[in-house]
């Protein structure tokens, strides 16, 4: 690991200016201590979002759920008012990395690394979330850019994100066995203006599927599901799955979402 200088604010305003230079925001590092470990990535200066209280925490209100940068995966898991008003959230936050994942890792973090295997974004652009800085708020459909790439632009801070609440909703993943990290992973978000479908992990960022969207907004059934055969030439291929493979997993994890929804 490269040297570097740490810093640990206590409030947003020291956060924004202790970012100079070349800085990175620490919220969580789960994934940029272990780059740095590697010498992947290396930055001048860690500025530690941890110690600022007011970027955590978890409100349900007006339609939608609010959910701090900072708060950690166990905390979304173990939410009350989040199984109540979202358990899809819940259930995707439980199932991130391993429980030293979740009790360190953030929402923030998470979708600022933009991670195309991570499944917080699947999450934000199904329920067409609203990302709020220090600065603005950006649409879902706006905010990941391409492969850990996202809209923010240097020094931005992160601070909440609000989802709307759908009517029914679930999240299922074919996960690699040893990251967790989704192989395939399929939002299923169902409105009263109709169906939202997000995949992370079968290209190079999170995007809509508007085949399975179509087909479940005439149809909500698992079977509705199954029937989409889609086109796996724009699809990832590495060790852990072919792009045809995924292609039908994409479809067969959507079926599952439809299942575990009408099953609530």
């Amino acid at each position: 690991m490269y040297r570097f200088d740490y810093q640990r604010p206590v409030s947003r305003a020291h956060a924004l200016a202790a970012f100079e230079g070349d800085a990175r925001y620490l919220a969580g590092g789960q994934s940029l201590v272990q780059a740095m470990k590697l010498r992947m990535s290396a930055s001048e200066r860690l500025v530690d979002l941890g110690g600022i209280a007011d970027l955590a925490g978890i409100r349900v209100d007006g339609g939608q759920a609010v959910v701090g940068a900072m708060t950690r995966h166990a905390d979304v898991a173990a939410s009350a008012a989040i199984r109540r008003a979202l358990p899809a959230l819940s259930e995707l936050a439980d199932g991130i990395g391993d429980p030293a994942v979740r009790s360190m890792g953030t929402l923030g973090g998470a979708l600022a690394n933009a991670d195309p295997a991570a499944c917080y974004p699947a999450a934000v652009v199904a329920l067409g979330a609203t990302l709020q800085t220090d600065r603005r708020s950006i649409a879902a459909a706006d905010f990941f850019t391409g492969i850990y790439q996202t809209a923010l632009e240097p020094g931005e801070l992160l601070t909440e994100v609000a989802f709307p609440l759908p009517q029914q909703a679930a999240y299922m993943k074919l996960r690699q066995p040893a990251s967790r990290f989704a192989i395939v992973g399929v939002f299923v978000a169902r409105f009263a203006d109709g169906v939202r479908v997000a995949v992370t992990g079968a290209r190079a960022s999170v995007y809509r599927e508007h085949a399975l969207e179509a087909a479940l907004g005439a149809t909500f059934t698992p079977a509705a599901a199954l029937a989409v055969k889609l086109d796996p030439n724009d699809l990832n291929a590495d060790l852990h799955a072919s792009a045809e493979y995924r292609a039908a997993m994409i479809s067969t994890m959507a079926a599952r979402a439809v299942e575990r929804t009408l099953a609530r």
